[in-house]
């Protein structure tokens, strides 16, 4: 993003600006922390491979709880609240199209972890899905 919005002086980003940014780091920062550490403790695992490759073990308990109570993907929520603090900062239509492109492979990534996650944990899966969202907190 940085780059995209032609590295612009942080010197000139503006006392709000940087609340902001720091504010959403601080918050996604600290929920990637967390859901990493539960996901260690709980879930045992990683439901995420790329190229049908594990990048991780992976995950041998469905997690609903904890940060995986806020929504179903809470470490994606992390990165879009961090890098929604540095748009706001470095605001620059480079910017917002990385970070477009940025949500799409997410989205990308949710359904290859979706079909996984089916498939090894089947019914109670399918139920949590319908009682959370995919990266944002459900309303009730």
């Amino acid at each position: 993003m940085f780059l995209a919005a032609e590295s612009p002086v942080l010197a000139k980003i503006g006392l709000i600006k940087w609340i902001l940014l720091i504010a959403l780091a601080i918050v996604g920062i600290g929920l990637s922390i967390w859901s990493i550490i539960y996901m260690k403790n709980v879930g045992g695992g990683n439901p995420f491979s790329a190229f049908n490759h594990e990048v991780a073990p992976r995950t041998t308990s469905l997690m609903t709880e904890g940060p995986y109570g806020i929504c179903r993907n809470p470490m994606l929520l992390e990165v879009f609240i961090y890098h929604l603090g540095v748009l706001i900062a470095i605001f620059s239509i480079g910017a917002l199209l990385i970070f477009i492109i940025e949500v799409l492979i997410m989205n990308v990534q949710v359904k290859k972890e979706k079909q996984r996650l089916k498939t090894d944990f089947g019914r109670d899966y399918e139920e949590y899905v319908k009682n959370s969202n995919k990266f944002f907190p459900k309303l009730k």
